[in-house]
């Protein structure tokens, strides 16, 4: 098997040694219809998948950066406030088990925010 890859390797490659004008037209004709054949995939058949990555906002004066840092602004208010009446049923001795829980939420929500800035 690997003799007769050898063999028929070297033929191609000795066709193409005597006719490159023949090569590269034929290459550039399947290449030109490889273009066309995606360029009508694309328009008539298109992906249903959509585009999830999102680039990172870098020195953008546009509202939806100012949106989102706003609504994070508020979401992270919100957990600080609950936190810090966790903190006054703390000082009153009144914790129980599912305020651990919830302060390990709200502590753990207030870092993923922390560090999507």
């Amino acid at each position: 098997m690997n003799a007769f890859i050898k063999q028929n390797g070297q033929k191609w490659l000795g066709r193409l040694a005597k006719n490159p004008k023949r090569f590269f037209i034929s290459s550039m004709i399947f290449l030109s219809v490889s273009f066309i054949g995606s360029l009508i995939q694309g328009i008539f058949f298109p992906s249903q998948k959509t585009f999830t990555i999102k680039p990172p906002v870098l020195y953008s004066n546009s509202g939806i950066s100012q949106n989102m840092a706003s609504a994070q602004n508020t979401e992270m208010e919100k957990i600080v406030n609950e936190l810090k009446l966790l903190k006054e049923k703390r000082d009153r001795n009144a914790l129980q088990k599912e305020d651990s829980l919830r302060i390990e939420f709200l502590f753990n929500q207030y870092q993923q925010f922390k560090k999507s800035r």
